[in-house]
């Protein structure tokens, strides 16, 4: 089966609704692909139902998350391919080392286990919920603040302040728990089966200005994968930072993801 026929399962990360894949899920079901961006456990249907509903969504932990979007892939005629930004894109490379998808794209993915790189950035933006040990087991928001420091830096002022009031919405604080503890954790949630030597095609994108997930971490990812024989690439993107799959320049990120797919996934 081609790349062009293949089912499309984006995954989103902390605190963007899932509806902020909107543009990609157009742009590639323009390209033959049947495409779905389902949201988290226990995240509401709408940005405004996520916003004022958070009770199911406190505690939520990265197997949950996985599992939620395995039952989702298993139903599909035939594997997907799976996409997936920050935390989405951590999510997706452990499916796909679970033989669940037929390749991965993962956009500034959160850092898997064994990933010990840890940028000032990056920790300032995990903070946020890490400051509070009682976030573990809550839903934990963005100040606007934040956000423009942690997502749209690399955008205008006015364009991370839209962004902010269209997708942003509270998240569970376990995941960042898990991930910063994960490497004092032999059982961690957030483990790649990085050294699977059958897995499908994965491509690695960092946005080069990104300050919640900085480029550092998607390297350090990225030599992780050096021991499988199985195709891994990595591309930094010039400028951008942790909003590039929402704002503007959405379709350059988009469009590299779909000329990559095309190139590297033929059967």
């Amino acid at each position: 089966m081609s790349a062009s026929r293949r089912p499309v399962v984006f995954i989103h990360g902390m605190w963007l609704h899932a509806a902020s894949w909107e543009n990609w899920v157009g742009l590639f079901r323009e390209h033959g692909h049947e495409s779905i961006a389902p949201s988290w456990p226990g995240v509401g249907a709408t940005v405004d139902e996520a916003r004022r509903d958070t009770t199911a969504v406190g505690g939520v932990g990265i197997e949950d998350v996985t599992r939620h979007y395995e039952s989702l892939m298993r139903v599909l005629p035939t594997k997907p391919i799976v996409i997936g930004h920050s935390f989405g894109g951590l999510i997706a490379q452990i499916l796909l080392g679970r033989n669940l998808a037929a390749a991965a794209v993962a956009v500034d993915a959160a850092p898997m286990q064994g990933v010990f790189t840890l940028p000032w950035s990056a920790l300032r933006v995990a903070w946020t919920a890490l400051r509070n040990p009682l976030n573990w087991s809550r839903a934990v928001a963005l100040t606007e603040d934040e956000f423009r420091y942690g997502f749209g830096n690399a955008v205008t002022p006015e364009e991370s302040a839209f962004l902010y009031r269209r997708w942003a919405i509270p998240c569970t604080g376990r995941t960042l728990f898990q991930a910063a503890l994960a490497n004092l954790n032999p059982w961690a949630e957030s483990a790649v089966a990085t050294g699977h030597p059958t897995r499908g095609p994965l491509l690695l994108l960092a946005g080069e200005r990104d300050h919640t997930v900085p480029p550092s971490v998607t390297r350090a990812a990225f030599a992780r994968y050096s021991r499988s024989p199985a195709l891994t690439d990595m591309i930094e993107i010039r400028g951008r930072g942790h909003s590039l799959t929402i704002d503007s320049g959405w379709r350059e990120v988009a469009t590299i993801s779909l000329k990559w797919l095309d190139e590297n996934l033929r059967s």
